[in-house]
């Protein structure tokens, strides 16, 4: 094979094992950040359009909301969208809250088909921390990619999500193809 090289894992350092391994280099953040939860004044959602787009994953940034790349994806590609105005509640946005989270869920949908090929969604948001709202006290919707045979064993047997690429590719990927 040309260029490539393949070596037996039983001959590299350490005890060979049965476990199998699924590399997730995006999840080095939580490792060098440490797995603490911020403080409850600093609500993720608050702080990520104070940062550049890249570090907060942010695809768009509307006037009244944006949108940014889930850290804990369901699927590649899977967005929340965000008013920037901290309200936990759909009920509490203004109509103009609403009107921008709309139109920015209907273009992530028409990027991320154009981006992934996905052959559906999965649109929702939770209310409050009783609903699963991981984040009750920011308002946020979920903006899942889904394809024809996405699911498979791995969740369910060994609590696993194979994720094919990585967030800060992904989030290239998507805020390239959004419409200017």
């Amino acid at each position: 094979m040309d260029g490539v090289s393949v070596e037996d894992a039983a001959h590299l350092a350490g005890v060979p094992d049965e476990f199998q391994r699924l590399w997730t280099p995006h999840r080095m953040v939580y490792i060098e950040r440490g797995q603490q939860r911020p403080d409850s004044d600093d609500c993720p959602f608050c702080v990520a359009p104070t940062l550049s787009d890249e570090e907060a994953l942010i695809v768009h940034r509307g006037t009244h909301a944006y949108a940014l790349l889930n850290l804990f994806p369901y699927n590649s590609g899977h967005l929340l969208v965000c008013p920037y105005r901290h309200v936990s509640l759909y009920d509490e946005a203004t109509p103009e809250e609403t009107d921008e989270i709309a139109t920015i869920t209907q273009t992530a949908m028409r990027v991320i088909r154009l981006v992934s090929h996905n052959d559906g969604f999965n649109i929702g948001m939770n209310q409050g921390e009783i609903a699963g709202a991981g984040i009750a006290s920011h308002l946020h919707q979920h903006l899942v990619p889904r394809w024809q045979a996405d699911a498979n064993f791995l969740p369910i047997i060994a609590k696993t999500k194979a994720l094919p690429q990585l967030l800060g590719e992904m989030r290239q990927s998507i805020a390239d193809a959004w419409p200017r």
